[in-house]
């Protein structure tokens, strides 16, 4: 998903969202999350919400700006597909290896995942893109929140009756048990997931929404101001719209709905809209840079920070007579032992965050990449 000529915005983007992504995964206690780091009980949306969707908007823009020249050429579009297909499938296998790692236990692996679902529309969305014009994306991306919101509010639930949106009995969840199975869904649930399967057709309009966006902003013929006028308007009207479709189809993470889709990708589109004419228009870019080093190699510290975590908790050490993982000892000592017990838990997410620039600033500084 790197770009054939970097935007500067979008790297920044990209980074201040993966970024968020590592803090929000990385309480010091789950049972002590800090306020505004959880995510909405059910219906409704918290800036911790907002992060996911993000990210696929700015896969949608990215996918613009690697592959708008090379798909000029049609002999070029197998080819293409045959590496989007081997991207997607990478991503979405690091995402079965964290779900495996340490134990391996194939029996009650969780099939999707964040990563996996990074992979699912990465690969739809670069399909479309290679084959279609942003008008056709613009009507996939309309059809698939219309189809979507017709699948949930009036198709009956089988084993349940009448469509609902609630945890359990939702078309949503009937689906993911009947292709996943109660053993291979989200262990926190066991009878749903909120990477599952259905919910992953609504992603994919996130990423086609960011497509558009990415059209926009790649386009030549539109001065920069008028770029960013365009970004901030679809971003306001896909907001609004996204609000009043909001009070059918209530804004819903972990269903995906497409009202969440609206509402997310306008908040994107806006935030995009504000990176680009501070950083690339306007050329204050000095301080975005910590941003960029996370940017520029996403996934890599995604991932990464997900092993690390997990080799934290293996790794046991003895403290006063009893054997605890080498994570509860650091967050012990440095953390709970002075500060109350929510901010505690704020800060050792955000020192694990920026744990990792000791890796990635050498990295960016270097221009090292690793592309995945």
């Amino acid at each position: 998903m790197t770009p054939s000529k970097r935007l500067l915005s979008l790297d920044a983007f990209r980074g201040l969202t993966v970024a968020a992504m590592i803090l929000v995964n990385n309480p010091g206690s789950w049972a002590r999350i800090y306020p505004p780091l959880k995510h909405a009980e059910w219906h409704g949306c918290t800036p911790t919400d907002l992060v996911f969707p993000f990210f696929l908007f700015i896969v949608g823009v990215a996918i613009v700006y690697a592959l708008e020249t090379k798909k000029i050429d049609i002999s070029n579009h197998n080819q293409l597909l045959i590496k989007a297909a081997k991207r997607g499938a990478i991503l979405f296998g690091l995402g079965l290896f964290l779900a495996l790692f340490p134990k391996f236990n194939f029996e009650t692996v969780r099939i999707m995942g964040v990563l996996q679902r990074i992979g699912i529309v990465y690969f739809i969305c670069a399909a479309i893109f290679i084959k279609t014009t942003p008008r056709t994306q613009f009507i996939c991306m309309t059809g698939i929140l219309i189809l979507y919101w017709i699948l949930m509010t009036l198709v009956p639930v089988p084993g349940f009756g009448a469509p609902n949106l609630e945890k359990e009995t939702n078309l949503a969840a009937w689906v993911d048990r009947l292709v996943l199975t109660e053993n291979h869904t989200w262990k926190s649930a066991k009878t749903w997931d909120p990477e599952g399967v259905l919910s992953t057709l609504p992603a994919v309009a996130t990423g086609l929404f960011g497509m558009l966006i990415g059209s926009i902003l790649k386009g030549k013929e539109k001065p920069a101001a008028e770029k960013t006028t365009w970004l901030f308007s679809f971003g306001i009207i896909a907001w609004i719209l996204g609000m009043f479709w909001g009070l059918f189809f209530p804004i819903n993470k972990s269903l995906w709905t497409s009202s969440y889709v609206l509402y997310c990708g306008g908040l994107a589109s806006m935030m995009l809209a504000l990176f680009y004419w501070i950083i690339d228009v306007q050329g204050h870019n000095r301080w975005c840079r910590i941003f960029v080093a996370y940017g520029v190699n996403a996934i890599t510290v995604f991932f990464l920070s997900a092993i690390i975590s997990k080799v934290m908790g293996m790794i046991k050490v003895n403290a006063n007579g009893e054997e605890v993982s080498s994570r509860t000892w650091l967050y012990d000592t440095f953390f709970t032992s002075w500060l109350p017990s929510d901010i505690a838990s704020l800060a050792w997410a955000l020192a694990f965050v920026l744990f990792f620039l000791l890796l990635l600033w050498p990295m960016y500084k270097k221009n090292l990449i690793i592309k995945v």
